[in-house]
């Protein structure tokens, strides 16, 4: 049940890498888990509801074995998604123009490689995620107890980025991307933020496009102006599988993502796409491609 799945209770042991970061972080939980949390109330919009409600059987386990297991998480193959998502980070952060004190990781989802470029040019980073039982994963790695995820058997330089990532990462919270004030008033985090990442999350918690560009909006009140969002996602993906949840995707094309940081007054700095090639679509999703995108909040907009 590899190719082509369609039963979503087939085995994964393969894998979603464009979930990566299946972030969640978004949707409005009808009352369970982060509405209390983040203050909010149950969600009258019946298209997040059921995403929030299809998120409830979302597995961090599964998701991080089918996308981090080869063959979508082989770190060894040049040409792979995983090399590319970490080079894209890497060369942006290198040009020194994305820098300060605070960063946000916008649905963080399980998975922390999305931060280990971040981490030499932020003293202060918050993790994020809608879902309790991925912020319980963030927190196992954090406090690197026995049973955490392994992310250092990639490589040695991994575990060294690690161990600076554990010192720069100062708390874990609840959010929602669906509401205009995503960390719930009186946050814990310092606002505004001197940058943004968010990957995998806002086309896999919003219903429509018109959803995800106001997701869009309200993770772009948490940036200060001049500030820089590095965003990653799936292109024309509609579905994922995460253990026994089969999750709905909204495809979005490169010009659209485009089009919607525009919109949320971004500056695109660079825009880039990996081509998912054959052998890494592994029916554990439908996702064609990648997107990269540095853009800069434009400044008294």
């Amino acid at each position: 049940g590899v190719d082509g799945v369609s039963d979503p209770k087939a085995d994964l042991s393969l894998g979603s890498e464009s979930r990566q970061n299946q972030s969640l972080a978004g949707v409005s939980m009808s009352g369970t888990d982060l509405s209390h949390a983040a203050g909010a109330a149950p969600d009258p919009d019946p298209g997040r509801a059921a995403v929030a409600s299809a998120y409830q059987r979302f597995e961090p386990r599964a998701y991080l074995r089918n996308n981090y297991a080869p063959p979508r998480g082989d770190l060894s193959s040049p040409d792979g998604v995983g090399p590319w998502k970490l080079r894209c980070l890497a060369q942006t952060f290198a040009t020194g123009e994305v820098s300060g004190r605070t960063l946000i990781d916008i649905g963080s989802g399980p998975t922390i490689y999305q931060l280990l470029s971040a981490c030499a040019h932020f003293d202060d980073i918050t993790m994020t995620d809608f879902l309790e039982v991925n912020r319980q994963e963030l927190g196992l790695w954090l406090r690197d107890e026995p049973g955490a995820f392994d992310w250092s058997s990639n490589s040695e330089s991994c575990q060294e980025k690690e161990c600076q990532l554990r010192a720069r990462v100062k708390r874990i919270l609840p959010i929602d991307v669906h509401q205009p004030q995503p960390l719930g008033a009186g946050s814990l985090a310092p606002l505004p933020a001197d940058a943004l990442v968010s990957a995998f999350c806002l086309e896999a918690v919003s219903p429509d496009l018109a959803s995800f560009q106001r997701a869009l909006d309200h993770i772009t009140t948490l940036l200060r102006p001049g500030g820089h969002l590095l965003l990653i996602g799936a292109l024309e993906e509609s579905w994922y599988l995460a253990g026994e949840a089969r999750l709905a995707v909204v495809p979005v094309r490169e010009e659209e993502v485009r089009e919607a940081l525009v919109r949320s007054s971004y500056e695109v700095r660079d825009l880039r796409t990996y081509i998912m090639p054959s052998h890494l679509r592994t029916g554990v999703d439908d996702v064609k491609g990648i997107f990269f995108a540095w853009a800069r909040k434009k400044v008294g907009v």
